[in-house]
């Protein structure tokens, strides 16, 4: 604490305290006024506020007595099932991660030549101005978010038609941004390591050649540091995350900033700041954390009966951190299953083979079964809804095995969703009748007189 802070040590305590004060809101107001807080009904579904052809997902059906049925959960871009759009790249031995970028952004699938020049053009793109890289190499910052955040907004000074939000102008801004991304991670994390850990700063060039997932990889690791499988997985779980529909925190971020009409650089920056906080993009860490200190006070990994019983004290609050939370277990829609969990631990398997990790994945699919039990158990009667492993449960666990640093875990997370961050953002802005998003609040304030300065106490 610095002189004036310690000069101004009982004002601003005294000001903080009111300020907590004044804005406290009961929760009995809200039930009151029928506020739907978070935007939730009720029954913990979103409050329908917008449309969109982009994304849907689907985790219940509603019964014709209109009560919510749990039914396997399904992802959709733009009308295609996310396990048809997974199994047919996967089936033909190639990356999917352009295909989803073109898909989501057009509305449709590219055919050979499409796709073939579509990811030419991205590839040309990853390469940064050299005034932002050396700026890059020149930040302080010790969290990547807040540096690819910053990065985002210095790039609105090289774009000479920053503020042109005609659609050939937004697709073009939004490419650029999207095949950005991996270099400007990579970037941040080598001069993060340089400063902060006094690693050698060591910094490559995008290759073309190179799909995104290879791209980021060869930036971060080098030629011959991953896998095949390792950039496989990798591109998989940029598929799985490159979109979740109109109503998650950070799209919906996009989707409000863009309807007052500001710059592209400007919106990707509110939802990359949305994306930061730890109840949206941080799950997988939270998972990680949560895995790390039960792999330490769980003796035998394969004692169900001990794995169940630490469980149940994490949820009464009585281990861990004393959340209650079994983190990467439930999802505000998904009930039964999350599609992208499903196919993330497919190649989770394949990988915890190549890495001798077997043991380990092993552990996180009895902690995920018995996770599940123990949850439903525990709360009984007063849960209305079926829960399941969330994409989350395993991501961190992915990344891991591939190696990647868990600094970059949310950027990471970031790079895919630009896909349908830009899309939406695109969607946003070609209503025919176009109105900026502005939600009501009911003000619980009651009426107070003025009182003139030497009046008051």
């Amino acid at each position: 604490m610095n002189t004036d802070d310690l000069k101004f040590k009982g004002f601003t305590d005294k000001l903080s305290s009111s300020i907590e004060q004044n804005s406290h809101i009961e929760t009995q107001l809200f039930e009151k006024f029928n506020v739907k807080r978070g935007l939730r009904n009720a029954d913990h579904t979103g409050v329908l506020v917008g449309l969109t052809r982009i994304g849907d997902v689907v985790g219940y059906r509603k019964s014709n007595e209109g009560t919510l049925v749990a039914v396997d959960g399904h992802l959709f871009y733009r009308g295609i099932n996310i396990y048809d759009l997974v199994k047919g790249f996967q089936a033909e031995g190639r990356h999917g991660f352009d295909e989803t970028i073109y898909l989501l952004l057009t509305g449709d699938l590219p055919n050979k030549p499409e796709l073939t020049e579509f990811s030419a053009y991205m590839a040309a793109k990853r390469t940064l101005p050299e005034k932002l890289k050396n700026s890059l190499l020149s930040l302080h910052g010790k969290n990547i978010m807040n540096i690819l955040a910053r990065s985002v907004l210095v790039l609105y000074n090289y774009d000479d038609d920053a503020e042109d939000t005609t659609t050939p102008q937004l697709i073009k801004q939004s490419l650029s941004l999207i095949a950005k991304f991996p270099t400007v991670i990579a970037y941040a994390y080598h001069n993060y390591v340089h400063q902060f850990k006094g690693a050698t700063l060591s910094i490559r060039h995008p290759k073309r050649e190179l799909t995104t997932a290879e791209n980021l990889l060869y930036l971060l690791k080098g030629s011959g540091n991953y896998t095949a499988l390792d950039a496989d997985v990798l591109d998989l779980a940029l598929v799985l995350h490159a979109e979740h529909g109109g109503g998650n925190n950070s799209t919906f971020t996009i989707r409000v900033t863009s309807s007052s009409g500001t710059d592209t650089y400007s919106s990707v920056a509110s939802a990359i700041a949305s994306l930061k906080g730890p109840l949206h993009g941080g799950a997988n860490l939270e998972v990680m954390k949560m895995m790390d200190h039960l792999k330490k006070e769980i003796h035998d990994w394969k004692d169900e009966e001990e794995i169940k019983s630490y469980l149940m004290r994490i949820l009464r609050k009585e281990a861990y951190n004393g959340t209650g939370k079994i983190y990467g277990i439930g999802h505000a829609v998904y009930t039964v299953s999350d599609p992208r969990a499903v196919l993330l631990k497919e190649k989770a398997r394949e990988l915890a083979i190549e890495k001798g990790l077997t043991e380990e994945f092993d552990f996180y699919e009895r902690i995920e079964l018995l996770g599940i039990q123990t949850f439903m158990e525990y709360k009984g009667a007063k849960v209305n809804k079926t829960v399941c492993a969330n994409v989350d449960f395993y991501s961190g666990f992915v990344y891991s095995m591939i190696g990647l640093p868990k600094e970059i875990y949310t950027p990471l997370f970031a790079m895919s969703r630009m896909a349908g961050w830009t899309a939406h953002r695109i969607e946003e802005l070609n209503f025919e009748q176009r109105r900026i998003i502005r939600p009501a609040y009911k003000n619980v304030m009651d009426p107070r007189t003025y009182q003139p300065l030497l009046e008051r106490k």
